[in-house]
């Protein structure tokens, strides 16, 4: 049965980055799942590939058909976003291996939906000061910056990834990216240990 290596990390940790990072080493060894949002795609964002963006009709019907695997709701300055995991094409096949970004909340509902032997917890740490600083610069490049949703993502970080979470989870490997290709180095290599 295929592993699903599931990356989380708090919000600006570089998690995208080495998501996408990892895709590009083991090309062909790691499918990518993508998760699906409600929220309203960004400026430099495309459909598919860093969500599936679709709208509360769907979610429902995605709802109703049983393959709904997790769903979280966050009550954002810009109104409920969900976030969610669905039993797609994506994991059709128990043959491959998979790359996944989440939160420990999604991280523990798809592991109880799939069976814990197919997940591999990958926590992506990095100093809050330095985070909070990428957040800010990311967010002033965008036409419209949403400055009170990156404060409120940031505080909800703090309870999300807290240690009693993190270890009722059972989320105890931490890679920590204060230089992104040790940081991609010691994950490949963690990743190909378990595979």
């Amino acid at each position: 049965m295929g592993k699903i290596f599931y990356i989380m990390g708090k919000s600006s940790s570089g998690k995208d980055t080495i998501y996408k990072r990892i895709l590009e080493c083991r090309k062909g060894v790691l499918r990518r799942i993508v998760m699906y949002t409600t929220r309203p795609i960004r400026e430099g964002e495309t459909d598919g590939v860093e969500y599936f963006f679709v709208d509360e009709d769907r979610l429902r019907e995605i709802e109703a058909e049983g393959r709904l695997i997790e769903l979280r709701a966050y009550n954002t300055f810009h109104g409920v976003w969900k976030y969610f995991t669905v039993l797609d094409e994506q994991l059709k096949s128990d043959q491959y291996d998979y790359l996944m970004i989440g939160t420990p909340e999604s991280y523990c509902k798809t592991k109880e939906f799939l069976g814990e032997d197919r997940l591999v917890p990958l926590l992506i740490d990095l100093d809050d000061g330095v985070r909070l600083q990428r957040a800010l610069d990311r967010e002033k490049a965008q036409k419209q910056p949403r400055y009170q949703e990156l404060c409120r993502r940031y505080l909800a970080d703090e309870e999300d990834f807290s240690p009693d979470k993190l270890e009722a989870a059972g989320i105890r490997r931490r890679f920590y990216n204060d230089d992104l290709e040790r940081c991609l180095g010691e994950i490949l290599t963690y990743i190909d240990e378990r595979r």
